[in-house]
């Protein structure tokens, strides 16, 4: 009987490693140089409790991306880059903000927050990013601008897009500025998550950002010395997936990216007060950094305070782990952001859109300004 109960449990043992083995494993980088290997649901449970961008644990997920490690000996891109040490564009700039649309801002999150969860594994994250190639596609076409793109950037292991909008310009270098589409419930991973601030706001405030660049009339001309992209990331709440792969393989391909701006969480600001930009510190590019902080002087209207946010908290790492100058400029300082972030209550009525008006007038200033510079 001992025998037959050892046997039947070796049994039960043997079968089930096969399951097991089976379970994909995934690489991940929590700092410089520390990595760990973690199952899907151990990336999850990382998110859990999550309600600020420096608690937690951030990573970035390098399982397909070796070389975006930090211990990778992939050198820097642009690093010779230098920026402008004043604005250049002041009457264009100025000229292109008054024609920035708080509606249309309203009108784009509220859809965008209905989706039942933008969890890139989810049907409602995959049609709620086809919905927004949608309206990035409309509103290049509605510019009428020669030679202006808007595609989806295919992912191999999962079926969210990422989104592409590109105006060429004199030279194939790029400046880029992106927001990453998806949401997360930290609790459930496939539970409600509106995910109005993170990163709802983030995306429209492209989406605003990028219509009112492509109705300048240089920029619809091709004057401007370097590309424009507006990306839009599928899966950052996993590991910064889709910025990885598209950093990752622009890395491969040699691609000049001269300067890219993250635009992560923008509709947060204490009830009654006027708000804050959070200037991020740490792991981002000195001189680039520097160089918004002109822009933020320039173009818009409320304070900036310096903020951390940690290793990986948002996708400007994939940037900067793939050699090109980066920076971020949050919604606040990193301990004075929405309190409602991963959960259900990340809600369309806790956003303000003033605050969002002043990342669209940064992201127009930072586009603009670079785009002309010669860098």
């Amino acid at each position: 009987m001992i025998r037959s109960l050892l046997v039947a449990a070796l049994a039960a043992t043997t079968s089930a490693l096969p399951n097991m083995a089976r379970e994909k494993l995934y690489t991940i980088e929590l700092a410089p140089g520390v990595t760990e290997v973690v199952t899907l649901a151990g990336k999850e449970q990382l998110k859990k409790g999550q309600q600020r961008k420096q608690e937690g644990k951030n990573f970035l997920d390098i399982t397909n991306h070796p070389n975006l490690s930090s211990t990778s000996a992939r050198p820097a891109k642009a690093a010779a880059a230098a920026f402008p040490e004043a604005v250049a564009f002041a009457e264009e700039v100025g000229a292109l903000l008054g024609t920035l649309n708080r509606t249309n801002l309203e009108t784009s999150l509220k859809t965008y927050s209905d989706f039942e969860t933008r969890y890139y594994r989810s049907e409602t994250g995959v049609e709620a990013a086809r919905w927004l190639l949608d309206q990035v596609r409309a509103t290049v076409e509605a510019s009428g601008v020669e030679g202006a793109s808007a595609e989806p950037f295919e992912h191999a292991d999962f079926d969210q897009v990422s989104v592409i909008a590109r105006i060429p310009g004199k030279s194939a270098s790029a400046v880029v500025v992106g927001a990453h589409l998806d949401s997360i419930n930290g609790a459930d991973s496939f539970g409600r998550s509106p995910g109005a601030d993170d990163n709802g706001s983030g995306t429209v405030t492209l989406l605003e950002a990028l219509r009112v660049v492509l109705s300048d009339p240089k920029v619809a001309a091709g004057e401007h010395e370097n590309t424009i992209e507006f990306h839009w990331y599928a899966g950052e709440e996993a590991g910064l997936l889709g910025s990885a792969d598209i950093f990752d393989q622009y890395a491969a391909a040699g691609a000049d990216v001269k300067a890219y701006l993250n635009q992560d969480m923008t509709g947060w600001a204490p009830p009654g007060e006027v708000g804050e930009f959070g200037v991020i510190l740490d792991y981002v590019d000195a001189g680039l950094t520097e160089f918004t902080r002109l822009v933020l002087d320039a173009y818009t209207t409320i304070p900036a305070v310096d903020t951390r946010c940690g290793y990986a908290c948002s996708d400007h790492a994939s940037a900067r782990a793939a050699g090109y100058p980066a920076a971020f400029i949050f919604e606040a300082a990193a301990d004075n952001t929405s309190p409602y972030i991963h959960t259900a209550n990340d809600a369309y009525d806790t956003i303000s859109f003033d605050h969002v008006m002043e990342h669209a007038r940064l992201v127009v200033g930072f586009v603009y300004e670079l785009a002309f510079a010669t860098l």
